[in-house]
């Protein structure tokens, strides 16, 4: 309940209409009810993890070191002590969980059996790899996140949104965006003729807050003049549907929330350190100008081989183990 009330009290102070507050209220609430289904996730929890093969992650399953007291630390997201028969980690990050933070906590060799214990590590970004090395003696591979090796578009679950009115889209979490950056997204929309949909939290500068399944999202995306976000998927959501963007790197500060060991580096990965959006004055120039997405098709298709063939390897290593 305490929960319940600071975030209740969290949303109130983001300047956006009460209709808007009510309604992402609901969405966090019933989120898991309405849409875990639609994505293969059963209503009853599977906690049987006697299995040939058990793959960890992907997304900050390792950032194990946080100022918010509702995350933390969990040894099962290393698998410590799994009773399967092989385990693995797939595209899996530390956030803004750095070396120094995890030597600080006093948890570095609990961490490195836990990593040498796992047939296979892979991370998604420089950060989480060098934090592995640095434990381990050895560098895991690096994988893209499943959503930017997943083909989208041949998934029957699509949905074909029609919209007459142009949009563009805000995403990222309730409040985080400043003032500066609100007038900025506003003053852009305004230039354009756009509305401002609001997409994951509120925010200032949008007319709406839309609350819909994964794929209306990914659709609402397709359909977008252009997205300012200062999250990994909301990046990763412009990038697939090929749309302009501005990222906002946010730097880490302490043990305060940043995005830059992640998100600089999937930039920098697909070709896109120029979409980091610097100063909310340059917005209106950033969106202006073009975009070549072809290099980045072309990396996401060889490394959603390089994906299939990390995963298919401990799919075989983990039949060879229960054969035995």
């Amino acid at each position: 309940m305490a929960r319940i009330i600071s975030k209740v009290r969290e949303y109130g102070q983001v300047q956006a209409p009460l209709r808007d507050k009510i309604r992402f209220f609901n969405h966090k609430r019933t989120y898991a009810s309405k849409y875990f289904r639609m994505i293969g996730i059963p209503e009853s929890r599977n906690r049987n993890l006697a299995l040939d093969l058990q793959v960890i992650g992907s997304d900050e399953v390792f950032n194990c070191v946080q100022s918010n007291v509702n995350v933390g630390y969990s040894k099962d997201l290393f698998g410590h002590d799994s009773p399967a028969r092989s385990v693995i980690s797939y595209a899996g990050s530390f956030g803004n969980t750095t070396l120094d933070k995890v030597e600080a906590s006093g948890i570095a060799d609990e961490l490195a059996r836990s990593f040498n214990a796992m047939d296979a590590v892979s991370v998604r970004d420089l950060n989480s790899q060098r934090i592995v090395e640095a434990l381990t003696g050895t560098a895991p591979e690096i994988h893209l996140d499943p959503t930017l090796v997943y083909d989208f578009e041949g998934d029957t679950r699509n949905k074909r949104l029609r919209t007459s009115e142009p949009y563009i889209i805000v995403y990222g979490y309730s409040g985080r965006m400043d003032s500066e950056e609100n007038a900025a997204v506003r003053s852009y929309a305004d230039r354009i003729g756009a509305r401002v949909l609001a997409f994951g939290g509120l925010q200032a500068c949008a007319d709406e807050l839309i609350d819909c399944d994964p794929f209306t999202l990914l659709d609402y995306f397709r359909g977008a003049s252009g997205v300012i976000t200062d999250t990994f998927h909301g990046t990763i959501f412009s990038i697939i549907s090929e749309v302009p963007f501005a990222t906002i790197i946010r730097t880490s500060s302490g043990h305060g929330y940043g995005n830059e060991e992640k998100l600089g580096f999937l930039l920098n990965t697909l070709g896109f350190a120029d979409r980091a959006l610097k100063s909310a004055t340059e917005l209106a120039t950033l969106m202006s100008s073009p975009i070549d997405f072809a290099p980045a098709r072309a990396i996401r298709a060889r490394e959603s081989e390089r994906t299939r063939a990390y995963l298919a390897a401990a799919l075989t290593r983990a039949g060879e183990l229960s054969e035995n």
